[in-house]
């Protein structure tokens, strides 16, 4: 049999070993998504509610809104809303997970296993760990932030709805050519850098935490390779990624949400520090940890789905554990 023979024969995760695991990490992500949307579409109504900048502007003048928490905001967007708009703007997060933690993925595994490489013993080395969740985090991120963007912006669709505005979108494909015509193409990355900053941090808390405990766990207690493991590395990764990175996902909202001029610049933060100077002065420190609780609730769920699944996925298709 020739090379080429014997290549063809080889199956799929072996021919093609990164296009293999970004497929499978990018279903893994989808299925995660969905399950937990509604918790970040809570999560990112909770972070722009009582922006001490949009009062300034005086574009909320008289319209003081109570910080309801958690459950009452869920169930008030059910209420004034409808059931159906806990999923508004799943699309371009489904998206946006997709090319998201896709490359993240692969660019993790990339950089664990030929560029920074591990141990002898097979022990990655935690400040490894955390060079490689963080740049894997934010060259994910950069790559899907346009996504992020549209799904941020069209999970404030129903707020703008009810407080008598017009609705800014008819959909995803009318959002990507709104945001395109009005801004360009850097329109359509705007945001990226709090986003970025955001993704290195939940990255570092996530696939670092997730990578460290589990090998930790299988080189240092009698557990195995097998869904216990991977659930309590995955309830870590969640717990250490919602801390490090709420406070840069409130900046990254507000930046995303709020209203631009025809070049695109946004007309109440000049940039990510200007955002967090704004935030912390007007709204004191704890303000960047709003809506820290859907954050966790969130992360902790789809850190169990999505290991669990990507875990699972890759067993099936012959492809070696994480």
């Amino acid at each position: 049999m020739s090379p080429a023979e014997e290549e063809k024969s080889l199956p799929l995760p072996e021919r093609w070993p990164r296009a293999s695991k970004f497929v499978l990490s990018a279903c893994a992500a989808a299925v995660a998504e969905l399950v937990t949307f509604p918790l970040d579409l809570t999560k990112t109504r909770l972070q722009v509610q009582g922006e001490a900048a949009v009062h300034r502007n005086g574009a909320a003048a008289g319209q003081a809104v109570p910080y309801r928490g958690m459950l009452r905001t869920a169930a008030g967007i059910v209420q004034e809303e409808g059931l159906q708009k806990l999923w508004q703007g799943a699309t371009p997060a489904v998206y946006r997970h997709i090319v998201y933690s896709g490359v993240r993925m692969v660019a993790y595994e990339h950089l664990r296993d030929s560029v920074l490489g591990r141990s002898e013993d097979e022990s990655f080395p935690l400040w490894k760990a955390v060079v490689g969740g963080m740049s894997a985090g934010a060259i994910g991120q950069f790559f899907a932030s346009p996504t992020d963007l549209v799904k941020v912006q069209m999970q404030m669709e129903g707020k703008r709805k009810l407080e008598g505005k017009p609705l800014r979108f008819r959909g995803v494909h009318h959002a990507f050519v709104k945001i395109l015509s009005e801004g360009g193409v850097r329109g359509l990355w705007a945001g990226c850098v709090p986003n970025v900053q955001r993704a290195a941090l939940v990255n570092m808390g996530d696939l670092t935490t997730y990578d460290s405990v589990k090998h930790f766990l299988l080189l240092n207690t009698p557990l195995v390779d097998n869904s216990v493991t991977h659930s309590v590395a995955s309830g870590c990764s969640g717990l250490v990624a919602a801390v490090l990175g709420t406070p840069a996902d409130v900046v990254k909202t507000r930046i995303m949400n709020q209203p631009r001029d025809k070049q695109g610049r946004g007309l109440l933060y000049k940039s990510s520090m200007d955002c967090l100077i704004q935030t912390v002065q007007g709204e004191g420190f704890m303000s960047l940890y709003k809506g820290f609780i859907p954050t966790w609730m969130r992360m902790a769920p789809w850190s169990l789905v999505f290991w669990l699944t990507y875990e699972q996925i890759r067993r099936i298709c012959g492809v070696s554990s994480f």
